[in-house]
């Protein structure tokens, strides 16, 4: 396991006091043993599965969890993802802790997947946001990947994006922007700058952004800027995005869609762990 995904499953086990289950530790021998079953009660794509693995083997490292079905996999309902056998008392104590990580992360791949299936055939790549869940970026975001989604920027400190506040900053200045983030950061740094016209996409373009977000444009505008831009820049459409929407956002030839719902709104896959 990642320190990440360590500190956040101890995190979580410590917020249940699930190294101190009383009820379990009152009810259950601690020399028995278990062997327990996880399985989609529904179709969908597995992540979170190291999670999973972890949650057991913090409380007892005597526990093994015996992986099925992979972070990526499909899973049909009713399909096995793990086996988790070892102390009955640490099985029994981080079972809702390891559901309620593979649920969530699980929701997020499978909602990913779908907007992947929705823009096939297209060029266009679905990305995901910083719209997450505070400390657990690093996790969503691979859930993301497992879907078949691709990372856009990690953090604020990891690649640049000018957006409409920092415009008012300069005045609405896009040329002052670039510039002056040009001045900042090492040769080569890639620039990406929002527009909510096409004026500003022209502008983008003019002063030499690699990247251009255009930000709630419709159809007949994104047309447009795709063929202005004509590959000058990498285009990322946003906002308005959804399953029924983004086929159509696809085809206008934009090269990236980001959709914030995958991390922000994705309904938690159901899967149970049932014990043999």
């Amino acid at each position: 396991m990642t320190s990440t995904t360590e500190a956040l499953v101890r995190a979580a086990l410590e917020e249940d006091a699930a190294f101190h289950d009383i009820t379990t530790m009152a009810t259950v021998p601690a020399a028995l043993q278990a062997r327990a079953t996880l399985r989609a009660r529904h179709a969908g794509v597995v992540a979170g599965v190291d999670c999973v693995r972890a949650t057991f083997q913090l409380l007892d490292p005597a526990c093994v969890v015996e992986v099925v079905a992979p972070d990526g996999t499909v899973v049909v309902a009713g399909g096995m993802v793990a086996v988790v056998s070892g102390p009955a008392r640490a099985v029994l104590s981080g079972e809702r802790t390891a559901l309620n990580f593979i649920q969530r992360l699980s929701g997020i791949a499978t909602m990913t997947s779908r907007f992947v299936e929705a823009v096939r055939g297209t060029r266009a790549r679905i990305l995901d946001t910083r719209k997450t869940t505070p400390g657990w970026r690093a996790i969503e975001k691979a859930a993301v990947r497992a879907g078949g989604g691709t990372n856009h920027r990690m953090d604020l400190a990891s690649a640049v994006l000018i957006k409409d506040n920092h415009l008012r900053a300069v005045g609405g200045d896009v040329a002052r922007a670039v510039a002056l983030v040009r001045a900042a950061l090492p040769l080569g740094a890639e620039i990406e700058v929002e527009a909510d016209d096409i004026e500003q996409v022209k502008a983008a373009l003019a002063a030499g952004a690699e990247r251009i977000l255009l930000d709630n444009m419709s159809l007949d505008t994104m047309r447009a800027c795709v063929a202005l831009t004509a590959g000058r820049a990498r285009l990322e459409a946003s906002g308005g995005v959804n399953l029924t929407t983004v086929r159509a956002i696809a085809e206008t030839g934009v090269d990236d869609i980001s959709v914030g719902a995958l991390t922000h709104s994705a309904p938690a896959l159901d899967l149970g762990l049932d014990f043999d």
